[in-house]
């Protein structure tokens, strides 16, 4: 059967022939009676005659059958127009396809077919389950990051009282007790840099610098026993704009390579003021230092002194003063 529709000088055919959509006109018992030049592409069809004499039923998933059945009663029958619905297609070599599915009556020479308009949404969905994981794993993380840090704060202060115990009652145990207890720490500390969600879809928000960097220091309580940290923090008033938890990771960076570039006892010390339109936060530490020949490499993606390191650099982080 070919459609042919036409009104004074518009060819309607052309229009649906060349349409984005794919549309069928269906008959009883499901027959294609009419398919557009999208609907041959979306299934994967060489030719027109790929088509002829097909019922809709070999290109809808079996799921979707008994439904679909019912559907097109209603239009046949009833000649109601059918909400839209979301179903899968089988491409003629087998892949699925998901499609939304618009039907409606058609009257063509006193007889009623169904007009089924299909868009396909397989990238849609594709996104939108990509979303869902996304939005479950940052619920994990959020969970995990949540235990990772009541479980931190014991152990930090089980690790402080050992050091004490151990300069007053020095004993293998206690150093082997120190040991076990950093790496169980470092482990929790790794949980919660990974479980939080991608930072580069974080909003631009105002951010107190003063007050982050102050919190940071917390997590490292196990250190503080033997380095001395010194805040001089001016200007607290004022703020940047930027995103909040990608300046947390740039500065937990430099304050913990400070921390690690100290041997035994030390002082490291913060610094933030405002001058010439511009924030200025320092970090001074009184550690072995970096070598001149080295300085030039910062900032290089993957380089690293260290011998467990990776070198990774960090993210880029917006300001404004």
């Amino acid at each position: 059967m070919k459609l042919h529709i036409e009104s004074k000088n518009i060819d309607f055919q052309q229009i649906v022939e060349n349409s984005l959509n794919s549309i069928w006109i269906v008959g009883q018992e499901g027959k294609i009676l009419y398919y557009n030049k999208a609907c041959l592409e979306l299934f994967k069809l060489s030719f027109p005659q790929d088509a002829e004499s097909k019922t809709i039923w070999q290109f809808l998933h079996p799921d979707y059958h008994d439904k679909s059945k019912v559907r097109l009663k209603r239009i046949l029958v009833n000649q109601e127009v059918v909400e839209s619905m979301e179903l899968k297609t089988m491409k003629s070599n087998g892949e699925i396809v998901d499609v939304e599915v618009m039907s409606v009556p058609l009257l063509i020479e006193n007889q009623i077919f169904a007009q089924v308009t299909m868009q396909n949404i397989t990238n849609r969905k594709s996104a939108e389950k990509l979303l869902n994981n996304r939005e479950k794993l940052a619920s994990l993380g959020q969970i995990a990051a949540g235990i990772a840090h009541e479980v931190k704060n014991p152990l930090t202060s089980v690790k402080g009282f050992l050091q004490l115990l151990k300069e007053s009652h020095p004993h293998p145990y206690i150093t082997i007790m120190e040991d076990e207890l950093g790496r169980a720490l470092n482990t929790l500390q790794n949980l919660l840099h990974v479980s939080k969600p991608d930072l580069l879809d974080e909003p631009l928000i105002p951010i107190d610098l003063c007050k982050e960097l102050a919190s940071l220091i917390t997590l490292f309580q196990e250190r503080l026993y033997t380095v001395e940290v010194e805040m001089d923090l001016r200007d607290s008033e004022k703020r940047i704009v930027g995103k909040r938890n990608l300046f947390q990771r740039a500065f937990f960076n430099l304050i913990k390579n400070a921390l690690e570039a100290i041997e035994g006892k030390g002082k490291i010390r913060i610094e933030h003021f405002y001058e010439d339109e511009w924030i200025h936060i320092k970090i001074i530490d009184s550690g072995v230092g970096i070598p001149k020949e080295k300085i030039k490499m910062l900032g290089t993606p993957f380089f690293t002194s260290k011998c467990d390191g990776t070198g990774r650099s960090n993210p880029s982080i917006y300001n404004d003063s």
